[in-house]
């Protein structure tokens, strides 16, 4: 029996594919230089080591005082009241974002602008930063919660909206068909077969996009839309350093909790 392997032909190589993926590298490369240089770094200040050391001796010493004297100012308070903005402002949006995403979604059953006209929609809703929105609601209701909640629900609809969006799109269409089969109208594709299948997806991704809206109610607060980084930007103009370690523990107990309960929560859905 002979033994003697083979050689299997070489691959041709592709020229072409080679070149353009240098072309890709060197385009790549010439943009973060480009971009490197309209960067104005005017060096580390005489004092960034001073401070960086407060800060760090702020965190290993922290206002124990603060964590909870009843004044409803303290630290469990703010975060309370911070953890509220994100709850409101993500339970708005999930709701208010399905209707966008089953007009952003496209499935053979639509025509193909109407679904690039709800994609651009929750692109534009998606470039307003937080922060502006917070400004802006805050100029509308005023500084405090309403506004943190009413910026962080207007952000979350385009994010959600086009999870959910693209959720819908990756459905099969075989209970949709069987459906529509027995008389069904679109009503009942929604009801009876589309949103169960969607519901593991739409918890999922409420989910998520809870954890980010809870990091982004934290920083909320340093323009006044309510929340723990009201008290955190005092602290740091003040510099008092102590009060400031225990806020920053807070957030980070907090958000690593708050990441741990959701991410099992999401295991058990998918």
């Amino acid at each position: 029996m002979d033994t003697t392997m083979k050689e299997l032909p070489s691959k041709p190589v592709n020229k072409k594919a080679r070149l353009i993926h240098w072309l890709i590298a060197l385009v790549t490369i010439a943009i973060v230089v480009w971009s490197c240089t309209g960067i104005n770094f005017g060096g580390i200040k005489a004092t960034a080591g001073q401070i960086a050391g407060a800060i760090f001796s702020g965190i290993f010493h922290p206002d124990w005082n603060y964590v909870y004297n009843g004044s409803g100012e303290d630290l469990i308070s703010q975060l309370w009241q911070t953890l509220c903005i994100a709850f409101l402002g993500t339970f708005i949006s999930a709701i208010i974002s399905l209707p966008f995403a089953f007009g952003a979604a496209h499935t053979k059953h639509k025509k193909w602008y109407t679904s690039r006209i709800g994609k651009i929609v929750l692109a534009i809703i998606r470039s307003f930063p937080e922060i502006v929105l917070a400004l802006m609601f805050i100029k509308a209701v005023g500084p405090g919660s309403a506004a943190g909640v009413l910026a962080l629900g207007f952000h979350s609809v385009g994010m959600l909206a086009k999870l959910f969006s693209e959720a819908i799109e990756n459905l099969e269409d075989g209970p949709n068909d069987a459906i529509r089969a027995v008389g069904g109208s679109k009503i009942h594709v929604i009801m009876f077969s589309i949103l169960p299948n969607l519901m593991p997806a739409l918890i999922s991704n409420t989910l998520y996009r809870f954890d980010v809206s809870v990091r982004s109610a934290s920083i909320l607060g340093l323009v006044g839309a309510g929340g723990i980084g009201y008290p955190l930007i005092i602290a740091l103009q003040y510099r008092q350093w102590n009060r400031v370690g225990v806020i920053l523990l807070g957030i980070i107990a907090m958000v690593v909790v708050i990441d741990w309960i959701s991410g099992m929560i999401r295991k058990k859905l998918v």
